[in-house]
């Protein structure tokens, strides 16, 4: 399918409750949980295809702790639903719950580690405190001459990041949901100061709700109508071995 050719049956919908512009992992569990909690026929905009920006190429690293206890239950709950997804839609995610190892190489790094491990018991989270040698049993390949500590969620694991937001895609379409791929949203409309509709290079989409799900783009989308969004394009980098 190239970048031009569009799917003659999904028509641009006149209105919807709900528009979400972009159609990476964010942007699709948007529409997934939104047509789950029961919202009548949202529709989804992405200007080429699901998963085609920076969703792809992500590391799908899933871990559970985060800094408060609403963002560890949230993170807990995305990792269930990875399973939950393969039942429900028959459409894999590739989970695999190999576990996740942090390293300290300094005091204060594993102080660090200490915390996460005395949170982790809090939420009820298997984790493990480790010394320079557990860190070796777990993992030889790692050179501890310098490794103080290390710390260990075996509950933590990784997905495809593109066969999640399929399964998510499968998902929210058998519940009413409609996606449109190559299908650019070219600005926003306004009347009184209030959202009214999306204008896109295929018709307009009358809406008072619309979510912005365009990563590294959405800032440059919404400066065009006058909003700042505080986000910033920056390079990591991750290595995959056997």
């Amino acid at each position: 399918m190239t970048q031009k050719t569009r799917n003659p049956a999904a028509q641009v919908p006149s209105s919807a409750e709900v528009v979400v512009i972009g159609g990476g992992i964010i942007g699709v569990s948007t529409l997934y949980h939104l047509a789950k909690k029961g919202v009548a026929s949202p529709v989804l905009v992405e200007r080429k295809t699901i998963a085609s920006g920076t969703t792809w190429h992500a590391a799908g690293i899933v871990g559970q702790l985060r800094e408060s206890s609403g963002q560890t239950e949230l993170s807990r709950y995305t990792a269930r639903l990875f399973t939950e997804l393969e039942v429900e839609t028959g459409q894999a995610t590739g989970y695999k719950q190999n576990g996740t190892l942090h390293l300290a190489l300094s005091d204060l790094r594993l102080e660090q580690l200490r915390r996460n491990h005395d949170h982790a018991g809090r939420m009820g989270i298997e984790s493990h405190l480790l010394g320079p040698e557990g860190v070796s049993a777990l993992y030889p390949h790692v050179r501890t001459e310098d490794v103080l500590g290390g710390f260990h969620v075996p509950s933590n694991g990784q997905v495809n990041p593109l066969d999640v937001t399929q399964a998510m895609a499968k998902g929210a379409r058998a519940r009413g949901a409609q996606i449109l791929e190559h299908t650019s949203a070219t600005r926003i409309l306004t009347r009184n100061g209030r959202v009214c509709g999306v204008e896109t290079d295929r018709g307009v989409i009358a809406t008072e709700k619309v979510l912005l799900a365009g990563g590294m783009w959405t800032s440059r989308f919404a400066a065009a109508h006058g909003v700042t969004v505080p986000l910033h394009a920056t390079e990591h980098l991750y290595i995959v071995t056997e």
